[in-house]
């Protein structure tokens, strides 16, 4: 990427995870409205999301809504809620089918291996779970004792999904998260001994102290650790939202042309270990179900990055947990204890959310093919929605631009991500977004 490009987009743009973006959610919509789109939702499958807003200990680059949390009577407090969310839920609309089940978080597996068995096999009795269903993880391998593992088979998990970010020593000092490759690798061969099989590493770039030399050994002793997938994100330095980065010096962060050096090193690396990139920041083997997605243009992207679910909508169980129902998004209030109050009174733990609009499906079903498949028939989408193509096309400005820059390519109503525009969807994807402004600073940079 020339400095002409990095100079014209490198600013705050979505990730696009959803669309909306949680950036227009607001209080307008309450308990109420959640309760009857969660009453819509009946009868429908569903991914179950559920949030565990506690760490062992914090890493200072996350912006992940978590706290340092090790009490155990309020870790007890936090899974009682859970389950009673779930009963909550259940009295809606009994008749939701589990198609999925995502835990994240934080760090799920804080809870413990009795809390967890506690909130999933309540889950199991109050709804009907798909037999052939998905369960995933997310997994501090720092913390990971085999009784864990064992905890986790009999759940039921399917994918564990391990959090490594870098593993060259300066950069976790940097970020207070020190982990070595070989507590990595020993971890994974607990959770194999349990029975598990499918792993995925999540990696980030643009860190404290990284160079692409560093990145470049990070790389080396990620691939020798075999996983089937690899997360691998751009770091987002947004002192100002989450406070805990302010202790990151700014001045060792890589710049932008640096970062764009990154991301083009951990592309290059992975395809040539055998890995097939898909989307914008997620790389599989050939054979994994999500690489067979991309490639069978069934890929959806949602809050847990790319998915290989066939149904769209998730229900969001926790602190901060967002679902995705039928007539829009609603948010649970974030702190934890303002949460378990909300629920042990017998309420929804709504805090905000956003109905869609026509304006929003049609936009956002644009974004959502953009940012999973690199193109999209825009006219066709645009006769799905009962709206006429040229007026969609005479307000997207920046779709002029975006073409003169040679990142898209527009052939009567086929609109595609050239291999140039690639990296820089989410700023293809912003020119559709009518709510963006370009002035928003909560945001990760597009580079």
């Amino acid at each position: 990427m020339d400095a002409r490009m990095i100079a014209a987009y490198d600013r705050p743009v979505p990730r696009y995870t959803s669309y909306p973006t949680a950036a227009q959610f607001g209080p307008s919509v309450g308990p109420a409205d959640h309760a009857a789109w969660l009453a819509n939702l009946g009868g429908r499958t569903s991914v179950f999301y559920l949030h565990v807003p506690f760490c062992r200990q914090l890493c200072f680059y996350c912006a992940c809504n978590t706290t340092a949390m090790n009490r155990p009577e309020t870790l007890e407090g936090y899974a009682r809620a859970m389950i009673g969310e779930l009963e909550h839920v259940a009295r809606i609309a009994p008749d939701i089918v589990a198609g999925s089940i995502q835990w994240g978080g934080g760090t799920p597996s804080q809870l413990g291996p009795e809390r967890l068995m506690k909130v999933g096999r309540r889950l199991a009795t109050l709804f009907d779970v798909r037999a052939d269903r998905e369960m995933s993880m997310e997994l501090d391998p720092r913390f990971c004792d085999q009784a864990l593992a064992d905890a986790m088979a009999v759940l039921g998990v399917t994918r564990v999904s391990l959090g490594v970010q870098d593993f060259d020593l300066a950069v976790q000092q940097a970020i207070n998260r020190l982990q070595s490759p070989e507590l990595t690798a020993q971890a994974i061969a607990r959770l194999r001994q349990a029975g598990l099989r499918h792993f995925n590493i999540d990696l980030v770039y643009g860190l404290p102290c990284q160079t692409l030399d560093t990145l470049s050994r990070t790389l080396n002793e990620a691939i020798a650790l075999a996983p089937d997938r690899f997360a691998v994100f751009g770091y987002a330095h947004v002192p100002w939202m989450k406070p805990r980065q302010a202790v990151i010096d700014a001045t060792t962060l890589p710049g932008a042309a640096e970062r764009a050096a990154m991301a083009d090193l951990v592309e290059a690396r992975l395809i040539a270990a055998g890995y097939v990139k898909v989307g914008l920041d997620h790389y599989a083997r050939p054979g994994d179900a999500l690489a067979r997605a991309a490639a069978q243009h069934r890929l959806r992207r949602n809050f847990q990055g790319y998915v290989t679910d066939e149904w769209p909508w998730v229900a969001g169980i926790g602190a901060s947990a967002i679902s995705c129902l039928p007539l829009g998004y609603v948010q649970n209030l974030a702190e934890a204890a303002s949460y378990r109050t909300a629920i042990d009174e017998g309420r929804l733990a709504t805090a905000r959310g956003i109905a869609w609009s026509a304006v929003d499906r049609l936009r956002g079903d644009i974004i959502s093919e953009l940012m999973c498949h690199f193109e999209v028939d825009l006219a066709q989408v645009c006769d799905r929605h009962g709206a006429p193509l040229q007026a969609l096309l005479s307000e997207v400005p920046g779709l002029a631009s975006l073409i003169d820059d040679g990142l898209v390519a527009l052939d009567g109503g086929q609109l595609s991500v050239t291999a140039q525009g690639r990296p820089l969807v989410r700023s293809v994807c912003a020119a559709f977004d009518r709510h963006y402004t370009g002035a928003e600073d909560r945001h990760a940079r597009a580079i």
